[in-house]
This record gives structure tokens, C-alpha cells and sequence, in this order.
């Protein structure tokens, strides 16, 4: 009986892990369609507030994309 419930944990741990990837892979797609409907922005002036934007929400896609479940 303790085989099975191991067996079963096992089974569910496994789908867990591919369910898991499959959602940050899902993320990561969902994340670069959204970048292909930004427009890129001028580069103006360094330090401009455009470029401060596009920094900062690089960055966080970057930090949300590298999270774990």
C-alpha cells in the first residue's frame, strides 16, 4: 500500500513539474508577442524618460520570466 501512495506522490510531483513548465514557457511566448506590440522607442536624448521606461519594463519581463512556481 505505502508503494502506491509513493507512486502516486511521484506521478503527481512529475505533472506538477511539466505543468509548471509548461506555464512559464506559456509566460515567456505570452511576454515576447507583447514586446512584438510595443513600438520601439526613439532614441532621443540618454537617460531620456522613454529609455527609463523601456529599461524598466525590460528589466521587470526579464524578472517575471526567470520566476519560479
Amino acid at each position: 500500500m505505502e508503494s502506491n501512495f509513493l507512486t502516486s506522490n511521484s506521478v503527481a510531483s512529475a505533472a506538477n513539474e511539466d505543468f509548471s513548465e509548461y506555464v512559464a514557457h506559456l509566460q515567456l511566448h505570452m511576454t515576447l508577442q507583447a514586446r512584438n506590440l510595443v513600438p520601439t522607442l526613439k532614441q532621443t536624448q540618454e537617460g531620456s524618460r522613454e529609455e527609463l521606461l523601456h529599461q524598466t519594463q525590460a528589466h521587470f519581463e526579464k524578472l517575471i520570466s526567470r520566476q519560479g512556481l
